[in-house]
């Protein structure tokens, strides 16, 4: 009879749209606890989401590769699981020459699709993931154990724990990062640490090791000008006495990053109108308390100004586009990010097929989505997909803004508040209840021009309201 053990590698999953990192938040298994398949068991905190990560096997967790505190990229290993011992079967008799098969189980595309959509992403089918077998001996279950960590190793070393724009201020300055001691959580190296780094003298940098070249034949002098002057690096904030200092949250910083990642991918144009809001307001009143009782929730202005997003995106498609290394695609499902405030930042839920729903689905869909980001209830599936995005700071009194595009979308536009205020109507001064929508674009996707038409179709919707019951 042979005994078949399963050691399964876990690798960091993509959490969203654009995200290459997770940073582990907490373990909710430790070494040795039995684990069931959807069990959460590990927190994991990116720009988008704050995820309880569940198993996507069943067995004993083995080995925990990466702990509290660790910045992740998607993709690499976080921990073994050891599914233990499998059927008892009796394999055919090999041939006297023969060594007995290694059975590999290797998770299918097919068997992935089988998880829930939040476990789905533990698997990185672009890289080919795979569960490692053994054929029952323990060195061979070691061996396979030791590679995962060793594949581990290997990737922290290419990646010290640091963020993307870290690691880009690095690689701009010819920095080597294993050289700097991190301050951040769990040593990671920081914007801080970099920029402290270059203040120093140059003596006081570690020597690296200079590699000889052969001499090469010296051209003639030649009068050259003076080299430009180099900008000092920007050294580390002084505190002053009394100040009070306050470690950014995980969510925090990888927010910061993804915002300064935002604006050097994407040349930012903003564009403002203003909009009558008469008649949405006129709709809104004529319906809200009869929805109230009817929907169990008030009926906000997002969804309203939702539903004439959309109808703009359908009739723009270039808006609701991506653009690829010279490519622009265009998306056919319209997908809309709803940005939601919370304590320490901000999280995109994403409205999925907003073209597919009126606005009694939509409200519901909104409502479902804000309410569950305030509780921290959000899956990684809400949290991607968008398209598009539509900000509401006006709910906090806003009346202009310029909002940062959410990568890889070519548009966001904010809704601000909605004021009365004098306006000229046919020769005459009336009040009129007023709202400022303002639209950032990728200038790559979108000039001047297509986003002015984007934005006035949306003010044409508004102003003209009258979707019916």
């Amino acid at each position: 009879m042979a005994e078949t053990q399963q050691a399964t590698t876990i690798r960091m999953p993509k959490l969203g749209e654009s995200v290459t990192e997770g940073t582990i938040a907490g373990w909710l298994k430790q070494v040795g606890d039995r684990v069931e398949r959807y069990d959460p068991m590990v927190e994991v905190v990116t720009d988008k989401v704050n995820a309880e990560v569940p198993a996507p096997v069943s067995g004993t967790l083995v080995e925990i590769l990466s702990q509290e505190g660790d910045v992740v990229p998607v993709g690499e290993p976080i921990c073994i699981i050891d599914t233990g011992e499998g059927e008892a079967a009796t394999p055919p008799a090999p041939a006297a020459d023969d060594e007995p098969a290694d059975r590999t189980v290797v998770m299918s595309a097919a068997k992935i699709d089988e998880l829930q959509p939040s476990s789905q992403m533990l698997y990185d089918r672009s890289s080919g993931d795979e569960s490692v077998s053994t054929n029952g001996k323990p060195a061979d279950r070691e061996a396979a154990i030791a590679r995962a960590r060793e594949e581990r190793d290997e990737l922290a070393l290419l990646r010290i724990r640091s963020s993307p724009l870290v690691r880009r201020l690095a690689e701009e300055h010819d920095i080597d990062l294993s050289t700097i001691e991190g301050t951040g959580i769990g040593g990671r190296v920081t914007r801080a640490d970099i920029e402290a780094y270059l203040a120093q003298p140059a003596p006081a940098r570690p020597a690296e090791p200079e590699i000889p070249a052969e001499p090469a034949p010296q051209p003639a002098p030649a009068p050259t000008a003076p080299p430009p002057s180099q900008p000092a690096a920007q050294a580390q904030i002084e505190v002053w006495p009394g100040d009070e200092v306050i470690e950014a949250s995980v969510i925090r910083r990888q927010i910061a990053d993804h915002m300064v990642r935002s604006v050097t991918t994407a040349p930012h144009v903003t564009v403002w109108m203003e909009v009558d809001m008469s008649a949405v307001v006129a709709w809104r009143e004529a319906r809200k308390e009869a929805f109230r009782q009817r929907e169990g929730f008030s009926l906000t202005y997002v969804p309203l100004v939702l539903s004439a997003v959309v109808g703009a995106l359908q009739a723009h498609p270039r808006v609701n586009a991506v653009w690829d290394n010279g490519r622009i695609i265009l998306r056919k499902a319209i997908n809309v990010g709803i940005a939601v405030a919370l304590e320490d930042g901000l999280i995109v839920p994403v409205v999925k097929n907003a073209d597919e729903k009126n606005i009694t689905g939509l409200a519901r869909a909104v409502n479902d989505l804000v309410e569950r980001a305030r509780d921290g209830k959000l899956t990684p599936d809400d949290v991607s997909g968008g398209t598009f995005t539509l900000n509401n700071p006006g709910t906090l009194g806003s009346v202009a803004s310029t909002p940062i595009i959410v990568q890889p979308q070519a548009a966001i536009l904010s809704m601000e508040a909605i004021v009365k205020r004098p306006v000229v109507i046919d020769d005459m001064i009336g009040a009129r209840p007023m709202m400022n929508l303002s639209l950032s674009v990728d200038h790559r996707l979108l000039d001047g021009l297509a986003a002015t038409r984007f934005l006035a179709d949306v003010k044409s919707r508004l102003e003209t309201f009258n979707p019916g019951d």
